[in-house]
């Protein structure tokens, strides 16, 4: 996430195009108003258009404007979002759901920066900057023949990842405590302590909502709590996970399982067994914790290259 935010902090203050790439609920929309927030358009206008929200058949009137009776129910000329961002920015979320027929003309805009209304001829110049985002893996669509790969090159000239989640695990407590006090100020509620049972929860589980769906947790959470202490739904969480788990294939839910016990031997030092180590963090016996280790080959990041036995377990707890 710093990584990000780095890039973030250099590429705002240009005109350059950015692309932000991650999974829905990861906060793509906050990157990019932070990216104007930080630029010299900052007093100018930043315009939203989420392209999969929008049929189809009225995308190109949304993007461009459309003139008086272009179609059925134009009953008088409307401005598009491209007008409506000039000398700002322009957010386009879900890039990757715009239609093939419709990408050469904003290829074009990007480009030359002008283009007409829907059922006009007027050439209309604008000077915007665009930040597309998507969940979609673009370069894929490109392959497929999905997605142009001239308006791919073109919107990806700086991308930025936005990481899962699960990937910076380190971040939720921050984000609990911060959505926590929110509400609370929203429901004229004061809470001072959050179980540690109850982030042990949060921390576990894998969240494929990203950022948004804890939002959205700690929200109702919090709708359940009368007094100082948070009192979480956490077996909601428990049976989501198990169900999710149910469903993933063999190596796929190795994978759960291995990056579940990294994180709670680098949380315990590395420490295997006794008070607040790993396997008491995991609910697991030592030995069971150290059978698991050897199955699914972890070992201490300073091991030797034989990373098929576990660097005595033994050692450490």
């Amino acid at each position: 996430m710093k990584t990000a935010l780095d890039l973030l902090s250099i590429v705002a203050p240009t005109d350059s195009s950015v692309l932000i790439l991650g999974e829905t609920g990861t906060g793509k929309e906050l990157v990019a108003r932070a990216v104007h927030r930080l630029s010299s358009r900052s007093e100018k206008a930043f315009v939203k258009l989420n392209c999969a929200a929008i049929p189809i058949g009225l995308l190109e009137s949304e993007l461009f404007g459309h003139e008086k009776g272009a179609f059925t129910g134009a009953i008088a000329q409307k401005p598009g979002r491209f007008e409506l961002a000039d000398q700002g920015t322009l957010f386009l979320d879900e890039v990757g759901d715009i239609p093939l027929e419709l990408q050469p003309k904003l290829l074009r805009v990007l480009q030359e920066q002008e283009f007409e209304r829907l059922g006009g001829n007027h050439t209309h110049k604008v000077n915007v900057r665009l930040i597309a985002a998507t969940h979609r893996d673009l370069a894929l669509m490109v392959k497929q023949g999905a997605f142009r790969e001239d308006l791919y090159y073109r919107l990806k000239v700086f991308p930025i990842h936005v990481p899962a989640l699960r990937k910076r695990t380190e971040d939720i407590p921050k984000l609990v405590w911060h959505f926590t006090a929110l509400y609370a100020q929203r429901m004229n509620k004061k809470i001072e302590h959050i179980p540690p049972e109850t982030m042990d929860a949060l921390l576990r589980y894998r969240w494929p909502g990203n950022v948004r769906e804890l939002q959205n947790f700690i929200e109702r959470a919090m709708i359940l709590s009368p007094h100082l202490v948070l009192r979480a739904p956490i077996l909601e969480l428990e049976l989501s996970g198990s169900q999710t788990q149910l469903h993933m294939p063999v190596s796929a839910l190795e994978e759960v399982q291995r990056d579940h016990i990294l994180r709670a031997l680098e949380a315990s030092n590395w420490v295997v067994g006794g008070r607040n180590g790993a396997a008491e963090r995991l609910g697991m016996k030592r030995t069971s914790l150290i059978y698991k280790m050897r199955k699914l080959c972890i070992s201490r990041p300073e091991a030797s290259a034989n990373r098929s036995t576990v660097s005595s377990p033994s050692a450490h707890g």
